[in-house]
């Protein structure tokens, strides 16, 4: 074979490996849950008892409000209470949720006194729970008052392992435009995965799931919204999606934030394969198409476009050259955004946030593999996780 014919068979293996993974596993999603649809067997007024967790490290600003908001929710106050863990705080975090927890008897306080990680602390927390369902909340996001009620429901059907609602982005500027975006269209695709079977893991900030499902956290380790509803799945009950339930959430107002957030997500995926590898197997999990295509193949992603341009550079043809142009041209308008956004400039163009947006979602695909690679630094990326509001 040729060079030129070389660089172009790398760049259409390439592209059809890009467009199945960000437009035919979407529509494939959205077929089969059409065609075959399970929908959740919820029971109205369904109501077990359900205790709400909450891990944070130095949220001393706003765990008396996540209470009060998880105290007001609409459900029977002797069928829920609060557990609520500071994780190492530093600053007045530990005293807080002691006073909540002397003057409020449905909240109980755990202090750790040295940072353990978000995965230790929510076993801690997880150990004394009284509930059949476990409601997991972070710090940050506030609850509708109808989120408990919403999800409870949904585990009066025997195959529900775990429910997860949707959590809703405020409207922002900047990349928090494009990310809410980006959102909507993933929110889209768990949508159509739970309408089928199951979606993978769930949203952190707003899931619930059975008790009895749980299973200890590796230490550090980095999802547990990834890998506890995960293994439900392998033990075979379903992971589902309840848009009823809402969360609302500030969004990332720059570049350099929103790769953090993805860069520990994406780390936490190659972890959370390393720790569970029988997600990768299909006589071991009922969803390793999904994880592949939607999890696996999202981490590959890079080296996907990597094949496109550089096959699109070599390969013979106008078509293929015309492409590496505006690859190029796409690629130097983001990079430009970044640059101009760390330099304060504000970002207008809608082109320039998405494509600044783009290639944040790839670049922190390869940085997570990396950090992972690496080793030993869960601990800090999650000391980055319980305080992404501080910008």
């Amino acid at each position: 074979m040729s060079g030129a014919a070389a660089a172009e068979a790398l760049f259409w293996a390439g592209a059809l490996f890009i467009l199945y993974t960000w437009f035919g596993y979407p529509l494939l999603m959205a077929g089969w849950a059409r065609a075959r649809p399970r929908p959740v067997r919820r029971g109205r007024g369904h109501q077990p008892t359900m205790t709400a967790v909450v891990a944070a490290r130095n949220e001393a600003a706003g765990i008396a409000a996540r209470a009060r908001n998880l105290l007001e929710q609409d459900y029977p106050t002797e069928l829920l209470d609060i557990v609520l863990v500071s994780d190492g705080s530093t600053d007045a975090t530990a005293e807080i949720i002691q006073a909540l927890a002397a003057a409020e008897p449905r909240v109980r306080a755990i202090v750790l006194p040295e940072n353990v990680g978000k995965a230790a602390a929510l076993n801690a927390a997880v150990e004394q729970a009284r509930g059949e369902v476990l409601l997991f909340a972070d710090a940050r996001q506030r609850f509708e008052r109808n989120v408990a009620a919403m999800l409870a429901e949904n585990f009066a059907d025997p195959a529900v392992g775990s429910a997860t609602g949707e959590l809703m982005i405020e409207r922002g500027g900047g990349v928090a435009e494009q990310v809410g975006l980006y959102w909507r269209y993933e929110k889209w695709i768990r949508r159509n995965e739970a309408a089928s079977g199951s979606m993978l893991g769930a949203t952190g900030a707003i899931y619930a799931m059975r008790r009895e499902l749980w299973r200890p956290l590796e230490r550090g380790a980095l999802l547990d919204d990834f890998l506890a509803p995960m293994r439900a799945v392998l033990a075979g009950a379903r992971a589902v999606f309840d848009e009823r339930a809402i969360a609302w959430d500030r969004p990332s107002e720059r570049s350099e934030q929103e790769f953090r957030r993805k860069l520990r997500t994406l780390a936490g995926n190659y972890q959370a394969f390393a720790l569970e590898p029988g997600l990768l197997l299909p006589w071991r999990n009922p969803t390793w198409l999904r994880v592949w295509s939607h999890k696996v193949f999202r981490l590959l992603a890079p080296y996907g476009l990597v094949l496109v341009f550089g096959g699109a550079l070599f390969a013979p043809g106008g078509f293929c050259g015309a492409l590496a142009v505006l690859q190029g041209v796409f690629y130097g308008l983001g990079l430009a955004g970044i640059a101009a956004e760390r330099r304060g400039r504000p970002v207008r163009s809608r082109v320039v946030r998405l494509a600044a947006t783009f290639i944040v979602l790839h670049a922190a695909a390869v940085g997570g593999l990396w950090v992972w690679l690496r080793g030993g630094s869960a601990a800090g990326l999650w000391r980055k996780a319980y305080q992404e509001n501080e910008g």
